[in-house]
């Protein structure tokens, strides 16, 4: 049976830039961007850039990684690992040690928020308050009209 026939499997499966832009909401200058990176490493026909479905799973990972605040440098670290050829361990192993440090950093900006708010809500009441008792005497001293 010809090639044409059978079914494409997933991981057959290319994409174009534009693809990859609608699909994930990022523009073209942003792929390039990464492929510049050493982020995303598509074919070329010519001068048009084939985006092959592991460019298109890194591309999550991307995006998801930058998502939670993550640099490139370490996304670019945690995709590299994945062809050490060893079941992914080291890979899974240092995105786990990443990921907890992010989460925990996360949660202390998270607190540190919490208590910003807080002040500022504190504050605000203060400063709202005198506000009041100080357009009521401005209005008690106002001369009467004639």
């Amino acid at each position: 049976m010809a090639d044409i026939d059978r079914p494409e499997t997933p991981h057959a499966r290319t994409y174009s830039i534009s693809e990859l832009c609608r699909e994930f909401g990022v523009s073209a200058r942003t792929l390039r961007f990464y492929e510049q990176k050493g982020l995303l490493h598509p074919g070329r026909r010519g001068w048009t850039r084939i985006f092959s479905h592991r460019d298109r799973a890194r591309l999550q990972l991307i995006l998801r990684g930058k998502r939670v605040g993550f640099s490139l440098e370490e996304i670019r670290e945690m995709l590299d690992l994945y062809n050490l050829r060893d079941g992914q361990v080291t890979q899974l192993t240092v995105a786990s040690h990443k990921m907890h440090e992010r989460l925990d950093g996360l949660k202390r900006q998270r607190v540190e928020l919490d208590d910003a708010i807080a002040e500022l809500e504190r504050a605000l009441e203060i400063v709202d308050g005198m506000l009041r008792e100080r357009s009521a005497q401005s209005s008690d001293l106002e001369p009467e009209s004639i």
